[in-house]
């Protein structure tokens, strides 16, 4: 019986471990479920170059993808070569691109990896057209492969190590304003949004790089694809401009679609909860609420509510009831009702921000989110609006384009210059 019960709590305590292992782990875009929402406490409401800052670890290049973090190790990518300069963005032919290892504890350098871009990538037309998708994609990775998207470059799966496993072409396309989807892991598939290199969503093994099954007809879609849990099933929901639509993970089958956003271009992806999905975007700045879960076209059965507010290029955050968001360049925070769309503040930001591109971050009652300039915004986690700071790094006014991402209660955030640790 005592060696019953002492192997039980073996038992408990690894799994334990494992769990907070886990929950201190960002493996995609927007944290491990891709919601944005961190679980955490006491981080860090202000810093600057020195205060707060645990490491700092200049990078090879400039780049807007968030970084991962695996257990002890973080991994960010990067670009180099071409159009870190507006005034001089020099020869797209000497375009590099990287994969980087840091020590998550102390941000040494572990290991970088440097190829060559596939030609002709897109070519820089100055400010931030094609500027920002040349390093924009955040990796996914399962705890035993980096699963990288380059856009015409294509997917890459690279062992934890950094060495190349397969790459796969995706397409050829190319666009002004550069490649950003980020890939999402389902069981033993990749899922990767390629509507700029070829109209299409595509699915990869993950032990090959062959394509498993291919959704085509989505052309000018910057949205990463997001799981949707639907009674006790899931569901890829892509917010495709006109129309949002749910797809089947394992065949890519169109499972329902209903009339979407008024544009001819989307960014933002869609964040959910309990079976709603939330979808934000168009240049008229509109946001919709739809009950996952249908068949066919749900336009007038599962459209819960639609408005005209919403953020362009930022993706919102749900949190306990509310959404909340910050729009990209009218330098305003926004929270609303998400049951019924209503708004409940809509505030200017002080100072101006200028552009916010980064979607925010909640955690530990806070709401983080960087300009591109001009510091990083944190805003309490609550529907009565609160700024509680804007803080910079006095010695790199480079770019912030990244999300921030939450781990063992610190803050890991990216500029084009460096990547920091911030906390305690």
């Amino acid at each position: 019986m005592k060696t019953t019960n002492v192997l039980l709590s073996i038992a408990l305590l690894i799994s334990l471990l494992c769990s907070i292992s886990q929950a201190q782990d960002s493996l995609r875009f927007r944290g491990a479920d891709g919601s944005g929402v961190a679980d955490a406490s006491g981080l860090p409401t202000t810093w600057d170059s020195q205060k707060n800052i645990v490491w700092k670890t200049d990078l090879p290049g400039p780049g807007t993808s968030s970084p991962v973090i695996l257990g002890s190790k973080i991994y960010p990518t990067s670009y180099s070569g071409y159009a870190e300069s507006e005034d001089e963005p020099g020869d797209l032919e000497n375009l590099f691109r990287y994969l980087i290892c840091l020590d998550r504890k102390s941000g040494k350098l572990l290991w970088s990896k440097k190829f060559k871009a596939k030609m002709p990538d897109s070519v820089y037309s100055g400010g931030n057209n094609s500027k920002h998708g040349y390093a924009s994609s955040t990796i996914a990775t399962d705890g035993k492969g980096l699963y990288v998207f380059f856009g015409i470059s294509g997917a890459y799966r690279f062992d934890l190590d950094g060495n190349i496993k397969w790459t796969a072409d995706l397409g050829s396309g190319i666009h002004g304003w550069g490649s950003a989807t980020s890939p999402l892991l389902y069981k033993n598939l990749v899922i990767i949004n390629a509507s700029i290199e070829s109209e299409s969503m595509v699915a990869l093994n993950k032990a090959t790089g062959k394509i498993v099954w291919r959704a085509q007809g989505i052309a000018k879609c910057w949205s990463s694809p997001m799981l949707v849990d639907v009674g006790g099933k899931q569901e890829i929901v892509l917010n495709v401009p006109k129309k949002l639509t749910g797809y089947d993970p394992a065949t890519g089958e169109v499972l329902w679609h209903c009339e979407g956003l008024p544009d001819s271009y989307l960014c933002p992806s869609v964040v959910s909860n309990d079976g709603v999905v939330f979808a934000m975007g168009a240049r008229k700045n509109t946001t919709m609420a739809v009950r996952a879960g249908g068949r066919g076209d749900v336009t007038d059965t599962h459209i819960l509510w639609s408005v005209r507010k919403g953020s362009n290029v930022t993706s919102p955050v749900y949190l306990g009831g509310y959404l909340y968001w910050f729009h990209e360049k009218n330098g305003v925070a926004v929270c609303q009702n998400a049951k019924t769309g209503e708004v409940v503040y809509e505030e200017d930001l002080e100072p101006e921000p200028d552009l916010i591109y980064a979607s925010i971050t909640a955690a530990d009652g806070k709401l983080y989110a960087p300009s591109r300039e001009n510091g990083t915004y944190v805003v309490a986690a609550s529907p009565k609006f609160k700024l509680l700071a804007v803080n910079k790094f006095q010695d790199d006014p480079s770019r912030a384009n990244a999300c921030i991402v939450v781990s063992n209660n610190q803050l890991v955030m990216r500029t084009d210059k460096a990547i920091y640790c911030i906390g305690k």
